[in-house]
């Protein structure tokens, strides 16, 4: 059998799904915006438009970016060897997006009470990415480095 098919079969299980689900939600934002920044701008219930005006060229830029992510890892969910890699750009992308996040709320430029919109899809995104990065990075010390 080769290390391919053999990787392949043990995508399976919790992990797989976990890496499918967010791959699934940041292909769809990240083709969403790609295809129509419009109605994303207007309809993705995250006060977009409390940022500031549509800039349609921008939206598409930030849609590259869900969309690599998004591939990065469904590939992590077929090569297990890439998931850390994979959640580590994930997570470096979404920390560094609830920083400029941060920082934006306290200079004003988003509108009072934008956290509440944020909490979930910014922070605890974050969160919970930066939580599988440890865990997964952890368990593969304990099993050799691999």
């Amino acid at each position: 059998m080769s290390p391919a098919s053999s990787e392949t079969r043990a995508s399976g299980g919790p992990w797989g799904i976990v890496f499918a689900l967010f791959a699934a939600g940041n292909l769809a934002n990240g083709l969403w915006m790609l295809a129509n920044p419009g109605h994303w701008y207007i309809h993705l219930p995250a006060n977009v438009p409390g940022s500031g005006p549509l800039n349609e060229h921008f939206v598409r830029d930030i849609g590259c970016i869900f969309s690599l992510i998004g591939i990065g890892l469904a590939i992590a969910v077929f090569r297990p060897r890439f998931r850390l890699t994979a959640l580590l750009f994930a997570t470096g992308f979404y920390g560094t997006h609830a920083l400029v996040h941060v920082y934006d709320s306290m200079r004003g430029l988003f509108p009072a009470g934008q956290w509440r919109y944020d909490l979930v899809p910014v922070y605890g995104t974050t969160l919970v990415l930066v939580v599988l990065s440890v865990w997964i990075a952890r368990s593969r010390q304990s099993v050799g480095g691999r």
